[in-house]
Formats: C-alpha cells, structure tokens, sequence
C-alpha cells in the first residue's frame, strides 16, 4: 500500500511538472506574440553620425515602421565602445534592450584585461548588421598596381613601406597586421587620430599604403590619388566592383573588414531574439534598406543568431592570434 501511495505522489508530481512546463511555454510564447507592446531601446557605444550609429539608425527606421512601436536610439558613447556595452550587460533582459556592437568588441578582449562585462557571457547574439569594407590603397609613388607587386616590393625593402590606420588597435591597424603577418613581410605601421588625417597623410605621400574603411577611399580611388589594390571583404564589395578581394590577388584566406551587429543582454527570452532576428533580417534584405545602407558605406550582412555568435567567436580568435603576433598594446 505504502508503494502504490509513493507511486500515485510521483506520477501527480510529474503531471504538475509537465502541466507547469507546458504552462511556461505557452507563457513565452504568447509574450513574444504580443511583444512589442512598448518603446524598444537600442544602445549604440559611439557618437551619432558614425558609422555604426548611422546603420542602427537605418534599421531601426524601418523596424519602427514594423512593429509600430518607436525604435528608440541612445548613444552612449565612451571608452572607445566599453562604456556602451557596460551599460547594455547591466540593462533588463526583458526583450526592450538591446545594444549595437562593433568590431571592437571583439578586439577589445585581447587589448584591455580589465573589460567589466564579457561580450560572449554577458549577452546573446541576435544578428549581424553591416559590413564595412576596408580597401587597400596605395600612394602613386610606390608604383605597384597589385598585392602580388606589393608583397615582392615589401619582401625586398623590410619595414620600407608605411601605412596609416585610424588609430593604434583599430580595424584599419589590425587589417595591415593580418596583412603582413600572413605574407610575411613587414610593414611600418603609423597611426593617426582619425581616418580623414590618415587618408591625407596618405594622399599627400607622407605614408605609401592604407588599409582605408571604403567612405574614407572611395573619393581618391575615384579622382585618381590613389591606387586600390584589393577589398579585404571575401567576394567583391558593391560599393567598390572594380576592386578585387585581396584573398584572389595574392593572399589566400585574407579576410578583414569593420562590421556591426545586434546583441540582447543575456537571459533575453530566445523568442524574442528569435523574432527580432527575423525582422532585423527582413530590414536587410529590402531594397530601399540596401540602398541607404549603400549610400553611407556599409552593406547589409544578414545573419540568424547562431552564424553571428559563430562569426563573433571566429573574429574574437582571429584578432587576438594578429594582436598577440604582432605584439600590439594600447596604452590606458
């Protein structure tokens, strides 16, 4: 009798469970079919008028059309990206907070060991947002019209060459470390505050080579001043067709360029992620969408969640191999 009793309490304890269980879903399911019913707030860690604040503000627009609630934009910016991302690991995961990242959130975690919040842990991807060519541009004088003839002429001449970047630990640095590091040559790096001092410097003949964000090159590639050698994107950019990827013309496997994606703080309901992804995507694949995106340098890099953590983690591991090959530290 005791046995048949202890039976009868297992099987009404595992039906609570399953009634339990099956009440949750149904509970995360009518939440993220009534979501959004509020104001959706996005964090971008930089300036506005930004690139990446400029491709948030581009799907953003459409996705407040979508969902007709307001897509709200809050810039927080600070610390070249860290005080942004602290903030949105400390927001709500409630499904109304989300944060615009950039490829310096996969860099910082080799450059600053004091990072407060863990890109990986402390948030769920939802989706990659823009791609952000980077071209490789040359200065007249160095009389090399391809990555073949500019590799033979670096071999020949070690750390003859320059090359501007933005700044110290940037994508336009790390783009010319990854560049020397895989043909084996060595380029002397200089940086600037910016690109626009970089681009002049460059224009002007101060430095021979730029590994140059497209905006920033097309101009001069266009009037002539400089010689484009290759796109570090893996096919043929549509901002720039004529420029070869710098992986067909002479090294293999070459891949670099700045980019932006969207991430929830960590906890998030996975439908909601799950619905996002699906309309940031939809914003991304439409025409008009495409076209401004286009017309501000960047192009649309749709992903589902589970190919944006991957690539997250895939740049993470690249970054911190060419940073510690090339021995790169910033101060502060």
């Amino acid at each position: 009798m005791k046995t048949l009793m202890m039976q009868r309490r297992q099987l009404l304890k595992s039906a609570l469970c399953g009634a339990a269980a099956v009440y949750g879903l149904r509970s995360a399911i009518s939440f993220a079919a009534q979501w959004p019913t509020k104001a959706v707030s996005f964090i971008v860690p930089f300036a506005p008028g930004g690139p990446v604040d400029t491709a948030a503000r581009i799907v953003t627009n459409g996705l407040t059309q979508q969902w007709q609630q307001t897509a709200i934009i809050e810039n927080r910016a600070g610390a070249g990206g860290i005080l942004g991302a602290r903030l949105s690991a400390q927001a709500k995961p409630d499904g109304y907070n989300y944060f615009f990242a950039a490829i310096h959130h996969a860099i910082l975690p080799s450059l600053n060991k004091s990072l407060d919040y863990d890109i990986q842990k402390d948030f769920v991807p939802v989706g990659a947002v823009a791609r952000f060519p980077i071209i490789l541009i040359a200065h007249p004088s160095l009389k090399v019209k391809s990555v073949k003839e500019l590799i033979a002429q670096a071999k020949a001449q070690p750390g003859k060459i320059a090359y501007s970047s933005s700044g110290t630990g940037g994508g336009t640095h790390l783009a010319g470390a990854l560049f020397a590091s895989m043909a084996g040559i060595e380029l002397q790096h200089v940086p600037y505050k910016g690109s626009a001092p970089a681009v002049q410097d460059l224009v002007g003949g101060q430095v021979q080579l730029m590994f140059a964000d497209a905006t920033s090159a097309l101009p001069f590639i266009k009037s002539g001043k400089v010689i484009p050698l290759g796109v570090g994107n893996p096919q043929r950019s549509d901002l720039a067709p004529e420029v070869p990827p710098i992986a067909d013309e002479g090294l293999p496997g070459y891949e670099a360029y700045s980019w932006s994606g969207l991430f929830a703080p960590a906890g998030t309901s996975a439908d909601i992620v799950k619905q996002v992804n699906h309309d940031l995507n939809a914003q991304l694949n439409d025409k008009s969408v495409i076209e401004k995106m286009h017309g501000s340098g960047s192009e649309a890099m749709p992903m589902t969640p589970e190919e944006f953590g991957k690539f997250l983690s895939d740049e993470i591991a690249k970054w911190h191999k060419t940073i510690t090959d090339a021995n790169i530290t910033i101060q502060g």
